[in-house]
């Protein structure tokens, strides 16, 4: 009885207790497992059947408790994914699994009896409770033996072989998980809200969290993903579900828990058994459709939510990724696979919390709580989880390849010092840079700012009442400071906050227009888009074109020269000519060091705007404030004069 240790006693036990013919069973027990006459099950035989569809009194089949259903002969396709470390085998024919498969496969009638033959039957079985062959969208049971320790496992499954439930009714059979783990056959409701036969009480989680671990746990150098998991939002939140999400019969979010999102039978997404929603976009990956099921303003939640999902198809947004492209809990840190930006990528569903105080720079927000980054140190070292907002975008944006330019995100110059990958934005922001916006950095500049205003200016126009930006306190900046939505909440709107999607170009929080000449005409000609005389609005609902310029710096001040003294520059270029800053200035920081580029004040011109004058390559020198270069059918000279 070794290993029927946790099945047997309660078929023995069940088959002792089943009444005779004709007598009524007291309260719900079999459920759908009846299969008499007038029972709940939708399959019936006349007259009544008690116990013996399952079980004979004698002549059962051999090594089993006292079986008496044909069993199946299949070979099944089993669960399997990169992060996990377990791996599945075929049920062994007779064991607790197969038993259940017996039936729930659905290619043995569920009539055909040993050693009577097949019993007429009418009714069929629900479809959801037929797998098939097919197992790799139901949770892994028949793992390998023995269990590999892991860091999402309890530490007592592996070493002890007990699990974490203190009712211990959740339990390994035979040293693995099997059917009967989780489900008890002779009782439809041990847990009276979610009657599919389970061993307890599943709400909040508790069946899923007695094997898997839900705190702080390292293993071999993994940290666990599922740490923090007691205080994620989906844990806590008290946010009713509606009937409409059709996930069962818990009421609130935090009841639902891991069934809010994971199906432990007839899954969509194979690797992490992910629950289907029809709503999703065509060909979007299984990870961010099950995201989609609450986080796109749906009528599934009593309270509905921000609806993140009108975001991506804004102008301007970030790509979900395609079942081909698709997020995988054991991919690298960097992130090769090009147009990746699942919403697994940046958000640990686990351990995400609700954003409620946006914190001080650099720190990464809490709606991204133990995501995966890495660091700017060497673009490759992984950080789990990321401390730094910037870490889990370097991902992406630092020394991964394939990244592409697309046109759908706007005009991007090519500056004239630049790394080899223009794209790698690490080079532009380390503390090496000649000069960059502090953003894995503290200010540094050794030059006073002028233009730098005391605070970030909220999308009103008003002063942000906690963005200070002090150059004296180092203050960083984050990525999220400028790429964002247009009415991200962090700023003072009423939109979703983060680079999900925005109406203005690469995902820019705010309007910023970048000179640009005709293709045709080459870099010195005309420049098409002037401004002259622009607005100097820095909200977003009615800002300029250099409105997001304006969030940190005062317009006022650079048009007025007090950044370009004596010079009558910015005036000139800005004001009377309608030049963009974009011409002049990068971004991001100085990417690598260029002959004539010195880089002060993140002087780095646009190449497809400014040509060489003559031989000399575009040159600038700081401390004239003289440029050598050719730019709107103007030659610039070292000397200071124009031609």
């Amino acid at each position: 009885m070794g290993r029927w240790t946790a099945f047997a006693l309660v078929a023995v036990v069940a088959v002792v207790l089943c009444p005779p013919a004709g007598a009524q069973l007291q309260g719900d027990i079999l459920g759908s497992h009846e299969f008499s006459t007038g029972g709940e099950s939708p399959i019936t035989v006349l007259g009544s059947a008690g116990c013996l569809f399952c079980h004979a009194s004698h002549s059962g089949v051999p090594g089993t408790p006292l079986w008496g259903h044909a069993l199946s002969i299949q070979t099944y396709q089993t669960y399997s994914s990169t992060s996990m470390k377990n791996t599945t085998g075929q049920p062994l024919l007779g064991d607790a699994s197969s038993l259940c498969l017996s039936c729930h496969d659905g290619t043995v009638a569920v009539g055909q009896m040993v050693p009577s033959g097949e019993v007429s039957m009418s009714g069929s079985m629900f479809s959801k409770d037929v797998f098939g062959t097919d197992l790799r969208t139901s949770h892994p049971f028949s793992m390998a033996k023995p269990l590999q320790d892991s860091a999402n496992l309890v530490q007592d499954l592996a070493q002890a072989g007990t699990t974490a439930d203190p009712l211990q009714l959740v339990k390994l059979v035979d040293g693995s998980v099997e059917c009967s783990s989780c489900h008890d056959p002779h009782n439809q409701i041990g847990d009276p809200l979610a009657p599919y036969f389970l061993v307890r009480d599943a709400s909040s989680g508790q069946l899923c969290l007695a094997c898997h671990e839900g705190s702080e746990r390292t293993v071999a150098g993994k940290v666990n993903p599922v740490a923090d998991w007691g205080v994620g939002i989906h844990a806590v939140s008290a946010n009713g579900v509606t009937g409409s999400a059709a996930l069962g019969g818990y009421s609130t979010v935090a009841q639902f828990a891991c069934s809010s999102c994971h199906a432990q039978h007839g899954a969509h997404g194979i690797s992490g058994l992910l629950r289907a929603y029809t709503g999703a976009p065509p060909d979007t990956d299984p990870a961010s459709e099950a995201c989609m099921t609450c986080h796109n303003g749906s009528t599934n939640l009593e309270t509905p939510i921000a609806d993140v999902y009108a975001y991506f198809a804004k102008p301007n947004a970030h790509p979900l990724p395609t079942p081909t492209t698709a997020h995988d809990g054991g991919e690298a840190a960097v992130l090769d696979n090009n147009r990746h930006a699942g919403c697994a990528d940046c958000h640990n569903p686990h351990s995400a919390k609700q954003v409620l105080v946006f914190g001080a720079a650099p720190a990464i927000r809490d709606s991204q709580g133990r995501v995966v980054g890495v660091s700017e140190t060497d673009g490759t070292t992984v950080v789990s989880p990321a401390l730094n907002q910037y870490e889990n975008c370097l991902r992406c944006h630092g020394t991964s390849q394939g990244k592409q330019v697309l046109l759908s995100y706007g005009y991007l110059p090519t500056r004239a010092a630049s790394a080899a990958d223009p794209l790698n934005v690490i080079s532009q922001f380390e503390p090496a840079a000649s000069s960059s916006h502090p953003v894995m950095h503290d200010a540094n500049s050794p030059w006073p700012q002028p233009s730098l205003l005391p605070f970030m200016l909220d999308l009103d126009g008003a002063a942000s009442s906690t963005r200070s930006l002090d150059p004296a306190a180092g203050t960083r900046i984050l990525c999220t400071d400028c790429h964002n939505s247009e009415d991200n909440r962090e700023f003072g709107g009423t939109g979703v906050s983060g680079p999900h999607g925005s109406a203005y170009s690469h995902i820019l929080e705010r309007r910023y227009e970048f000179s640009q000449v005709a293709e045709a005409s080459g870099p010195g000609s005309l420049i098409q888009n002037l401004f002259i005389g622009p607005d100097l609005n820095a909200s977003s609902t009615a800002g300029g074109p250099y409105a997001l310029c304006g969030k940190c710096h005062s317009l006022a001040n650079i048009v007025t020269d007090a950044s370009f003294a004596g010079t009558g520059g910015h005036f000139l270029h800005i004001s009377e000519q309608g030049f963009s800053c974009s011409v002049c200035h990068s971004a991001h920081g100085m990417g690598a060091p260029a002959s004539g580029i010195s880089g002060e004040r993140m002087v780095n011109f646009d190449l497809r705007v400014v040509a060489p004058n003559g031989v000399t390559p575009v040159s600038y020198d700081h401390a004239t404030n003289t440029c050598t270069l050719v730019c709107h059918g103007t030659p610039h000279n070292a000397d200071g004069s124009v031609g």
